[in-house]
């Protein structure tokens, strides 16, 4: 069963990394995604982050908000190198990811 926050070890398993080579990297992007989830699934009538019904859509979302986060450092110009067929955009959000955390166009209705 998912537990919140996800670990740096979730996020090896998700990237399928094996070595400590670029731990530090991998706990800085899961650090700013597990904070972007708090920030933004912050209960505005408590004040304060807490986890939703379905923890394991949560601990999903933020993995691969995280690992999304660490494969983009590679193209901060938002361009991936594709040798020979040139080079093509990285979108700016992953439909998944919103999905699963219930943010952009998955999040529920603003009441003004």
């Amino acid at each position: 069963m998912a537990t919140w926050p996800p670990t740096l070890a979730d996020l090896k398993v998700e990237l399928r990394a094996e070595d400590q080579r670029d731990d530090p990297v991998m706990a800085r992007k899961l650090a700013a995604a597990i904070a972007f989830v708090e920030r933004v699934k912050t209960d505005p009538d408590l004040g304060y982050f807490v986890p939703g019904y379905n923890v394991g859509d949560l601990v999903e979302g933020t993995l691969l908000l995280a690992a999304r986060l660490y494969a983009r450092r590679n193209s901060p110009d938002g361009l991936i190198a594709m040798g020979e067929l040139g080079s093509t955009n990285v979108p700016g959000f992953d439909a998944d990811i919103d999905r699963m955390l219930e943010i952009g166009r998955y999040g529920g209705s603003i009441i003004v």
